[in-house]
């Protein structure tokens, strides 16, 4: 999710509560998120036999970002002989989306960064969907103008003001900026390090970084030790390094591996002849314009609401057991090789064969819950005081991680109704206390609380608002608390296990779309390679 602690989080946000107006109606909306029912099912373990076999070479489950990259290498390689099957009523995992009569907005991930040069595929993928103009390996390739992000890009709300960009400014003392100088630079130097075989000691995707001790041993130590070990104490200087990290991870400074922390700053070069380097591609839906797009050419091989809770193979094929919603009734799938492109922690549930270093490793990794609204207004909100409004705007005193504009990319002689999308990572809490909040909180609770946050910024924000519903993402992305990312435990996940490949961002311990595409992209060229059709790689 560029979105970037929880008991603190509700503690904060009753504070900011106690100026609404008491008995002051709530807009409609509703509480969704992933099929809570249709998931829970796979502790039942009750489903019925299958009614069906069913035979394709090729069969990917799940259609995130990895499972529709996985889909989209086969393709480009003239493999079409494949099947999706999702679980969700909707594909695209953590990069749906969602429309109204206002505007198309993000359920999830919403801006994608400018992709480095060794983020191969992802830059092919923009070609091919003509994002990118040109050759997709130029070090400064163009980019449609309308994907990307118009100024004003970001503001910070503190101190009852708004400022441009997110580093806080307002209030800070001259001993503070010399510190922000001098993280600046140790980034700078981090983003150029190389080790003796020309590798990036950052770089994006991760599995292309040097793995010289050096570096790895960052990920035995949080990003909070790393700054106070390098003498980095100012509070506004954490605030915004634990923005970023939240923003990125669902987790913040006191539990974020420092090498993450420090990859979040260092691994991005990319540039572009058309932007700034800091630019990103955006759109009303966020990057759901992706999943849209890639959605319609696989809609005739796709099928969601399909519930995998059986995972096997032989000798001859991998098969998987699926519970089809639309049918009701149970299907089996036999497959030459299987593309598990599903979050890895449900994999011990539904593959009893699967070997115990996988299984340990599968089950290694804790995941962050997210909340995303979406607030539909009759008109804009007012700017404020300070900066003007931006398309993303951050409030400094606020538990959650402010909120993007949706119409912000559209050209309109006047302003009118818009969206707001509003992210809260909950980082303050264990994942599985976080989860059981976000469960069993009503959606009025939410609604609440929310406008009372924002009616900080915005006192306006609860006469406008017309509608606002709430998404929970359970399982959002995986936390690279030390050790996740560079685990020795962990390397077994990129081997596969036999037919079965893993094409999902937990592999890579970091759930960012670089890494979900290129652990997609993987998969389907060991699938290719299984076989026996000739390809070159997309990877580099």
């Amino acid at each position: 999710m560029k979105r970037r602690d929880f008991l603190a989080s509700c503690a904060a946000l009753a504070v900011a509560g106690c100026g609404e107006v008491k008995g002051a109606p709530l807009p409609p909306g509703e509480l969704a998120g992933g099929n809570l029912e249709r998931g829970h099912r796979l502790r039942e373990k009750n489903f019925a036999r299958p009614t069906e076999v069913r035979r394709v070479p090729v069969l990917i489950v799940g259609a995130g970002i990895g499972g529709l990259s996985a889909a989209w290498r086969l393709e480009r390689a003239g493999f079409r002989d494949f099947a999706i099957l999702e679980l969700e009523s909707s594909v695209g995992g953590n990069s749906r989306y969602g429309e109204n009569a206002v505007s198309a907005y993000p359920l999830g991930a919403h801006y994608l960064p400018l992709p480095t040069r060794e983020s191969r595929a992802v830059r092919e993928l923009l070609a091919d969907l003509g994002a990118l103009q040109g050759d997709p390996h130029a070090a400064r390739p163009s980019y449609d103008e309308r994907l990307l992000c118009h100024a004003p890009q970001e503001r910070l709300h503190i101190s009852g003001l708004w400022q441009d960009g997110l580093w806080p400014r307002l209030g800070v003392a001259a001993a503070e900026r010399d510190q922000y100088v001098r993280f600046q630079e140790r980034m700078a130097e981090f983003r150029e390090a190389r080790d003796g075989q020309g590798r990036r000691a950052f770089a994006l995707p991760a599995a292309l970084s040097s793995n010289e001790p050096r570096w790895r041993e960052l990920d035995r130590i949080t990003m909070r030790q790393w700054l106070r070990d390098n003498g980095f104490d100012s509070p506004h200087l954490h605030w915004y390094v634990n923005y970023a990290c939240r923003d990125d991870f669902g987790v913040g400074i006191g539990e974020a591996s420092a090498w993450a922390g420090i990859h979040y700053f260092a691994c991005r070069n990319g540039e572009a002849a058309n932007a700034a380097a800091d630019s990103v591609l955006t759109a009303p839906e966020g990057n759901g314009w992706i999943v849209k797009r890639l959605a319609q050419r696989y809609a005739d091989r796709t099928i969601t609401g399909a519930l995998a809770f059986h995972i096997g193979q032989n000798r001859r094929a991998a098969s998987a057991d699926f519970l089809l919603e639309h049918e009701n009734r149970v299907v089996r799938y036999e497959a030459e090789q299987l593309v598990w492109a599903a979050p890895l922690f449900v994999l011990p549930h539904v593959a009893p064969e699967l070997p115990a270093s996988l299984v340990a490793a599968a089950r290694a990794g804790d995941h962050a819950p997210w909340l995303v609204a979406n607030l539909t207004l009759a008109e804009m909100p007012s700017s404020g005081a300070g900066a003007p409004l931006a398309w993303d705007n951050v409030l400094y005193d606020s538990p959650a991680l402010g909120y993007v504009v949706a119409t912000h990319q559209r050209i309109a002689a006047a302003p009118g109704p818009t969206v707001l999308t509003y992210y809260h990572a909950f980082s303050a809490e264990p994942p599985k206390q976080a989860r059981e909040r976000l469960l069993n909180t009503p959606r009025e609770t939410w609604a609440r609380q929310i406008l009372a946050d924002l009616g900080r910024a915005h006192p306006e924000i609860g006469q406008v608002t017309q509608r606002l519903d709430v998404f929970r993402h359970g399982h959002a992305m995986i936390r690279p608390v030390p050790g996740t990312i560079w685990s020795a435990a962990r390397q077994p996940l990129a081997r596969g296990w036999e037919r079965v490949h893993f094409a999902h961002a937990d592999v890579s311990g970091m759930s960012l779309f670089e890494e979900a595409n290129y652990r997609g992209v993987r998969a389907a060229e060991q699938v290719l390679r299984r076989l026996a059709v000739r390809v070159g790689t997309a990877l580099g």
